[in-house]
Order: structure tokens, then sequence, then C-alpha cells
């Protein structure tokens, strides 16, 4: 097992969430600190998710992607599928914020 102290590589990676305002919201944006490049990238759908992800993978370099809670299990997986980097979630299998529903029943398009 490795500690901290041998992984010396800085990790650029970007962290998808889902928004369900109109397009023209700030960002993605970078947020950078000592060990990690963060990539912050709102989306309003799965298909922009998608293509998000292709784009931060394929254009801006980074090595791991990370869904937000409200990213449901078919949106996980399209992302994971259309990527070759690891993909990792934060999981609520009913998210609070999107009104205790999923996200695969609201941006699934």
């Amino acid at each position: 097992m490795q500690t901290t102290q041998e992984i010396t590589m800085k990790l650029k990676a970007g962290f998808l969430f889902l928004t369900a305002t109109e397009s023209g919201d700030d960002g993605p944006t970078w947020v950078k600190t000592r060990g990690v490049d963060l990539l912050v990238i709102p989306v309003n759908t799965y298909s922009e998710a998608v293509e998000k992800a292709r784009w931060a993978v394929e254009e801006e370099g980074c090595a791991a992607l990370e869904l937000c809670g409200g990213f449901g299990n078919e949106g996980a997986a399209r992302i994971a599928r259309c990527v070759s980097v690891p993909v990792g979630t934060v999981r609520f299998d009913v998210h609070p914020g999107l009104g205790n529903a999923s996200g695969d029943t609201m941006f699934d398009k």
C-alpha cells in the first residue's frame, strides 16, 4: 500500500455536477492545489455530461472523473462507458437536493 509521501505525481481530475439551470452557467473552472488540479464542470443533462466528460479527458488531460450525487446508476454508467479513465461517484440513492429523487428520473436526456 502506498503512503501519501510515496505519491508524488499531481492528479488532474474532473468533477461533473448536475444543475437544473439554463446554459450559460459559469464553468468549467479549475481548482488547483498542490496535490490535485480539479476541473469543476456544470452540466444540465446526461447527454451534455457525456460530451463534457470526453472533453475533460481528451482535451484537458483529466486522468479520473468524479460524478456528483445527482447522477443515478444509469447516468454514472453512461459516463463510465464513454471514457477510458476511472470514474467515481458520490452516492445518493435519492438526492436531497433533487427532492429525494434520482438524477435518472430528471436528467436522462
